[in-house]
């Protein structure tokens, strides 16, 4: 870029997305005179997902703002929790979340997965066609432009990737309703009709059992309950306060 100079401030929870030079107060940035705002703070490094309020002189401007020499320009972090509006709240991660998939999926949480790489174009086309938010930590990915609303995860720890995502977006919880596997609708299930797909020691101990409506998954209470358990119980005591229709009775785990 060649034209008008602006000045231009990052918010704090910003400063990983910029170089090391940009972190600290408002640095000159170099415009082509022609490029939005938005297209300004992208090339800069951050991607418009985690940008909320864009302030020049004073005064909201939306993306599409075209900088003129000598602005100041505050770029602001989005508000948490963060509204989505347009659509129901549903999440689509990419294949590097697999585990926050599943955790999302036991909480109750509408959450599509990739299991396979299908590439950055139809991911962005997928969260557009399906009004789901895209969750990457792919920046590049969050940059597209057919992308609907995306959002980037800042950790690489399943912990703390579930209580920034539930943070962030302050999600409905009902857990144990959905299914961790393929993101269905569970429901419960009588012995009877989930014996065939038992195996001879899971009919002999357990009685209580929940199935997808989708993929015809088994759950009951077995081996991993304690585990998942703990990671419900800390999510409703943060994030929410009463479980969902199939408790942990229900649905516990599967085999």
């Amino acid at each position: 870029m060649n034209g008008p100079e602006i000045l231009v401030s990052f918010a704090p929870e910003l400063a990983l997305f910029v170089p090391h030079g940009r972190r600290d107060g408002a640095t000159t940035a170099v415009t082509d005179g022609a490029s939005t705002l938005g297209h300004v703070v992208e090339s800069l490094g951050v991607p418009l997902t985690e940008v909320g309020a864009l302030v020049v002189d004073g005064r909201e401007v939306t993306a599409g703002h075209v900088p003129a020499a000598g602005e100041n320009v505050a770029v602001r972090a989005v508000t948490r929790p963060q509204p989505v509006p347009g659509a129901p709240l549903r999440f689509l991660l990419d294949v590097h979340l697999g585990t926050l998939a599943r955790r999302l999926r036991l909480l109750g949480v509408d959450a599509a997965y990739e299991s396979t790489d299908i590439g950055d174009p139809a991911l962005a086309t997928r969260s557009a066609d399906e009004r789901r938010v895209l969750l990457s930590r792919d920046r590049g990915l969050l940059r597209r432009r057919e992308l609907w609303a995306g959002a980037y995860v800042y950790s690489d720890r399943p912990d703390d990737q579930l209580r920034d995502v539930l943070g962030r977006f302050a999600p409905e919880l009902a857990p144990w309703t959905r299914c961790t596997a393929c993101n269905g609708t569970l429901r419960a299930a009588t012995k009877d009709e989930v014996a065939d797909l038992l195996e001879g020691g899971t009919r002999g101990t357990y009685d209580v059992f929940a199935q997808c409506g989708d993929c015809a998954r088994v759950y009951w209470r077995g081996a991993h309950h304690d585990r998942l358990e703990a990671i419900v119980e800390g999510a409703l005591e943060e994030f929410g306060d009463s479980p969902g229709p199939l408790t942990a009775r229900t649905a516990a785990g599967s085999g």
